[in-house]
């Protein structure tokens, strides 16, 4: 079975972005609600059923064809009225075969083992980051490593950046403007919250610290003092 898809004027197998980056944002918001619960609650049955269903995912992407992949069904139902952007099959199968091989080790340790430890939030995180980085700016991490590897150049990568060099347009560039704008955003940001201590006035001595009868029944009172600023 071929991996990719045959189109008309492209002389590689090639896959559609849209929906592999509609795919990547899926899962990674399962992803991502899966750790917040193991790290801040320590329920770890989210992240067995978030590591399993991601290794079943990119088993049948790499192993089969990336079209019959449950999150990639999901990506291009989503997407589907939009234009497609293709790109070449090989680096992404590459990249996903690192990404299968992070949920190896995640159903191992996890699913397999309930190992709990840094070892799992440094090969989560990597994997959040990843996943991150192709959903939110369209950049697969693990297809530009794939030229080091392979002796053929990846084809087609999205927004040409494995092509011939070429100059940046007009809109692509960051005038001195821009720049001062965003460093006085910064700026502003990190004084805020020390500009805000000593306008606003003191209430610590009559606040009122009463839990709510809500909080007690979630069972979540030491978490309203942690926000409410009580003690």
């Amino acid at each position: 079975m071929q991996f990719g898809e045959t189109v008309e004027g492209y002389n590689v197998p090639v896959v559609n972005e849209r929906e592999i980056r509609a795919a990547a944002g899926i899962v990674f918001l399962f992803a991502f609600i899966a750790f917040m619960n193991a790290f801040l609650v320590g329920n770890n049955e989210p992240t067995k059923l978030m590591v399993t269903a991601f290794l079943v995912d990119f088993l049948i992407r790499v192993l089969i064809a990336p079209k019959y992949a449950p999150s990639m069904i999901l990506g291009r139902w989503i997407v589907n009225n939009q234009a497609p952007e293709y790109v070449g099959a090989a680096q992404k199968r590459w990249a996903w075969g690192f990404g299968l091989m992070l949920a190896s080790v995640m159903f191992y340790l996890v699913v397999l083992n309930d190992v709990r430890g840094p070892v799992n939030i440094m090969t989560c995180g990597l994997c959040l980051v990843l996943l991150y980085f192709e959903a939110v700016f369209g950049i697969c991490i693990g297809c530009k490593v794939y030229n080091l590897f392979n002796r053929e150049a990846a084809q087609y990568c999205p927004g040409g950046y494995c092509e011939t060099p070429r100059q940046r347009a007009d809109i692509q560039r960051i005038g001195k403007l821009q720049t001062s704008v965003f460093g006085l955003f910064i700026v502003a940001v990190l004084l805020a919250p020390v500009a805000a201590e000593h306008m606003l006035p003191d209430n610590s001595g009559t606040k009122d610290c009463t839990v709510p009868q809500f909080a007690i029944d979630l069972d979540h009172v030491d978490q309203w003092k942690l926000h409410n600023g009580c003690p």
